[in-house]
């Protein structure tokens, strides 16, 4: 019996590239760099902030980052910690990371980190990963440790 559906092959994921390419977004902001940090990202790619703002594209992307790194991002690094890479098909993977902006070279441990960031990235056709999709959300951790307290099933094991 012939199955119904075929699933193809899944090729290795190139983790090293993957990660080179987040190191290198986290250098750009590092150096205020707005064009470097919008070359990590696809033409048409999303980004969504920890407060809830969408830019749509690589232009918009560089052009709003240029301006916070000019006024309230000015000085600022970011702390990134991969905590995963997975497949999600030919030439793609979601990156789930723990991060936070800080200054001064004072990177919080990772068990501090604030925020938890997605990102949907792509081998486009030039052979280069690009980040196509990004989403920053910030942790409530009080809010974690109540939910947890009075609903146990929902803490990640």
């Amino acid at each position: 019996m012939q199955p119904l559906l075929k699933l193809p092959e899944r090729e290795p994921m190139d983790t090293e590239a993957v990660t080179a390419l987040i190191d290198r977004t986290v250098a750009a902001w590092g150096q205020g760099d707005a064009e470097a940090y919008g070359a990590s990202f696809t033409a048409d790619a999303t980004y969504v902030t920890f407060v809830g703002t969408l830019y749509r594209g690589r232009e918009e992307i560089v052009r709003a980052h240029r301006a916070l790194f000019e006024k309230f991002l000015l000085g600022t690094e970011l702390a990134d910690r991969i905590v995963d890479i997975r497949p999600a098909g030919p030439g793609a993977a979601v990156v789930t990371s723990r991060g936070d902006v800080y200054k001064h070279g004072r990177r919080p441990e990772d068990a501090k980190l604030t925020k938890v960031q997605t990102y949907t990235v792509v081998r486009e056709d030039d052979g280069e990963w690009r980040i196509a999709a990004f989403h920053n959300t910030k942790r409530r951790t009080i809010m974690e440790r109540i939910q947890f307290a009075f609903a146990r099933e929902t803490a990640p094991v």
